[in-house]
C-alpha cells in the first residue's frame, strides 16, 4: 500500500512496521491511535530533500498533531514549529523545540499570549490585523524587548478545498489585504522594539494542486518588490502550508512538484523560505484502531457499530472527511457488504463512513481508520464523557506508549461540586 508505506498485510494480519496491529489492540485496548516513526521520518526527509536548493525552514503545524513525543522527534530532526496558541508554544518548549524557530499564527492572540511569545524569544509573530500589530508594539515597548513580526497577507486566492479550511479568500477572517500591508510595514521602520523580519501567507489546507501556491507566491513577491523599493529588507518569506494528501483517490503532488513551482521565486535572493506543513507530514503515518461492537441491519441499511466515535475522530462529522477503512485481519472467505460505519455517540453525525463496501463484518472484528495521524487526536474531546484514546509510537518492533488512555477520574478532576 504505497499510500501507507509502513502499513502492510503479512499472513493476513495488518502490520505497522514490524508490529501486528491486532496484538497492539489486544494489549492496549481500543479505540487506539498508532503512529509509524519510520513513515513520519521518511516524509520529513522527503520535504527537506525537495527544498534543498533553497535556504529553508520547515515549521511543523502543531495543530495537526500536538503529542509531545511527536514534537520531540521533529525537534530532534531540526524542525521549526507553527503555533496558534500559548498552549502550543508551551508544548513545543516542553518537547525541546527551539523558540527561535517558532512562528506564531492566529487571528485573536490575547495580550498574555503576545507577552509570553516575546519573553520566550520566538522567531516571529505572524500579524493578522492592524490592531494586533499595535498591541505587539505596545507590549514590546513595555517589556523593552525586541519583537520580530511578519504581516500575514490575504492574497484572495481560491485553494479549491473545503470551505471550512480555505483561509486566503477576501471574505476570510484571516490576514491583511495586500494593499493595506505596505503602510503598516512603513510604520515599523522607526520602531525600536518591533522588527519586520518577514511576510506571511497561508491560503488553506488539503490543497492538491500546485497552482494556488504559485498564485499566492506571485502576490507575495509583488509586495516584496514594493518593500524593497521602500528600502525595507526582510529576512524570510513564509508561504504557509496546506499541502494535500491522498485520503481516497486524490492526486496529491509530491513535495518536489511544489518545490519546482516555488523555488524559482527565491533564485538570486537572500530570503529564507518558511513553510508550515502538518497534515502532509504525519496524516498517513497514523491510524485509529477500532473494534466492531454490533451489526445492526435495518430496512434501509446495515450499521456497523464501532467503539470509536466522533469525539475520537471528528473529521467525518465536521468536514465529511473521507478515511479509508481496512480490516485488521483479512478474511478472504467473506463476501463484501455495504455498511454505514457509525459510533456510539448520541448524534446522527457520529459516523465514519456511509454506504461503504467492506468485507463482511462481525462483532469483535477490528478496523483501521487510515490517514488519522493529523487533525484526529489533536481534535479529540471527552464528549459524552468518553475517555480519549491511548496513543502509541511504533519503531520497528518497538512500541512506545506516548499518551495514556484517559481514566474516568480525569473526566471530572477539574470540576468542583457544590457544598449542598
Amino acid at each position: 500500500m504505497s499510500q501507507f508505506p509502513e502499513f502492510e498485510y503479512r499472513q493476513q494480519q495488518l502490520m505497522i512496521e514490524d508490529c501486528a496491529i491486532k496484538d497492539l489492540a489486544d494489549e492496549f485496548g481500543t479505540p487506539l491511535y498508532i503512529y509509524s516513526k519510520k513513515a513520519l521520518q521518511q516524509r520529513w526527509q522527503e520535504l527537506q530533500n525537495a527544498f534543498s536548493e533553497t535556504s529553508f525552514l520547515p515549521c511543523f503545524a502543531v495543530k495537526a498533531n500536538s503529542n509531545l513525543a511527536i514534537l520531540q522527534l521533529l525537534a530532534s530532526w531540526g524542525a521549526g514549529f507553527d503555533i496558534v496558541s500559548i498552549g502550543e508554544l508551551e508544548r513545543v518548549l516542553q518537547a525541546g523545540g527551539d523558540a527561535a524557530k517558532v512562528m506564531f499564527s492566529g487571528v485573536a492572540k490575547r495580550e498574555d499570549e503576545i507577552r509570553r511569545a516575546i519573553l520566550a524569544g520566538i522567531g516571529c509573530i505572524n500579524v493578522e490585523s492592524a490592531y494586533e500589530l499595535q498591541q505587539i508594539r505596545t507590549i514590546a515597548a513595555e517589556l523593552q524587548m525586541q519583537a520580530r513580526v511578519s504581516l500575514r497577507i490575504n492574497p484572495d486566492v481560491d485553494p479549491n478545498t473545503h470551505p471550512y479550511i480555505s483561509t486566503g479568500l477576501k471574505e476570510s477572517k484571516f490576514g491583511i489585504a495586500v494593499e493595506r500591508a505596505l503602510p503598516l510595514y512603513l510604520e515599523l521602520r522607526d520602531d525600536p522594539w518591533v522588527e519586520a523580519v518577514g511576510v506571511d501567507c497561508h491560503i488553506g489546507s488539503q490543497i492538491t494542486e500546485k497552482e494556488p501556491f504559485l498564485d499566492a507566491a506571485q502576490h507575495v513577491f509583488a509586495l516584496v518588490a514594493q518593500l524593497e523599493q521602500a528600502s525595507i529588507t526582510l529576512k524570510h518569506i513564509d508561504l504557509g502550508g496546506g499541502f494535500g494528501i491522498c485520503y481516497d483517490d486524490e492526486q496529491a503532488p509530491p513535495f518536489s512538484d511544489y518545490a519546482a513551482a516555488i523555488q524559482p521565486f527565491f533564485t538570486d535572493t537572500t530570503y529564507q523560505l518558511v513553510l508550515e506543513p502538518g497534515r502532509s507530514i504525519i496524516a498517513n503515518a497514523g491510524a485509529l484502531i477500532t473494534r466492531v461492537e454490533h451489526i445492526k441491519p435495518t430496512e434501509s441499511t446495515t450499521f456497523a457499530l464501532i467503539d470509536a466515535a466522533m469525539n475520537d475522530l471528528i473529521r467525518p462529522a465536521l468536514y465529511k472527511g473521507w478515511h479509508k477503512l481496512l480490516p485488521v485481519t483479512e478474511q478472504p472467505e467473506r463476501t463484501s457488504k455495504t455498511y454505514d460505519v457509525v459510533g456510539p455517540v448520541c448524534e446522527s453525525g457520529d459516523f465514519f463512513a456511509k454506504g461503504r463496501e467492506l468485507p463482511e463484518l462481525m462483532p469483535s472484528d477490528l478496523l483501521a481508520v487510515m490517514s488519522a495521524g493529523a487533525y484526529a487526536m489533536s481534535m479529540a474531546s471527552n464528549y459524552n464523557s468518553r475517555q480519549r484514546p491511548c496513543e502509541l509510537l511504533v519503531d520497528g518492533d518497538q512500541v512506545h506508549m506516548i499518551r495514556k488512555r484517559d481514566n474516568l477520574e480525569q473526566l471530572w478532576e477539574n470540576e468542583i461540586k457544590l457544598d449542598l
